[in-house]
């Protein structure tokens, strides 16, 4: 039988798995993918309100895009602890970023269960529902890697690909956020993302580099 896309995505994008929290793996996309301009296309979800979403809803504003579940233990939060702290340090600037979570655990995450979840966070930060067939479908188009792992209760959890990526106003992928980057970093991208040329805390970042500020950045045009 021949390999899954999500199985020849998995072999092709990630570089390890990482162990988190209780019983959790999250599979670590590499710093760069080799056709940056190639991650993303169409989808079919529904936003919290049942609304229809496509890839039209992500164009003419930057978006930073992070895929995951509720149910994670660490990493899910955490990451979107990080992107809440930097929209809120950013103030109105954010506004001008898509900010989207996306679940892969369409089983348990229903947008009730989702806007729960989402409301410990920045409220900018929308969050995306769909069929199992959707999920998989967006989840190929952004080069995600995920599977669900039975644990030892009788439970399950999922394996999942942990980088925030960056997409520019036009939807081409333009850098990542790393799992674990440092905050202030990770503020830096979302600036250089939302405000081209503006200068950053400590510089300007490098949207692909996960070490930290370039020193380079102007006056905003």
């Amino acid at each position: 039988m021949a390999p899954s896309p999500i199985a020849l995505i998995a072999s092709a994008t990630l570089i390890g798995l990482v162990a988190v929290g209780t019983g959790a793996i999250v599979a670590q996309q590499g710093s760069r993918f080799s056709h940056p301009r190639r991650v993303g296309g169409a989808f079919a979800m529904a936003d919290l309100d049942g609304r229809p979403v496509n890839q039209a809803d992500l164009l003419g504003k930057p978006t930073a895009l992070f895929f995951g579940f509720t149910h994670c233990p660490e990493v899910c939060p955490t990451t979107l602890a990080t992107l809440s702290g930097a929209l809120g340090r950013m103030g109105r600037d954010a506004d001008r970023l898509n900010v989207v979570f996306v679940t892969l655990d369409p089983e348990r995450d229903t947008p009730e269960s989702l806007r729960d979840y989402l409301v410990s966070f920045d409220s900018r930060i929308r969050g995306f529902v769909g069929t199992p067939d959707q999920v998989a479908r967006m989840a190929d188009a952004y080069h995600v890697a995920y599977r669900r792992v039975p644990t030892k209760d009788g439970d399950y959890t999922m394996e999942h690909s942990a980088t925030v990526a960056l997409f520019d106003k036009a939807g081409r992928m333009v850098g990542e956020i790393g799992y674990g980057e440092d905050e202030n970093r990770a503020l830096s991208k979302l600036i250089t993302l939302a405000l081209p040329g503006q200068c950053a805390p400590g510089g300007g970042a490098e949207l692909w580099s996960t070490d930290g500020p370039t020193g380079t950045c102007g006056p905003r045009s």
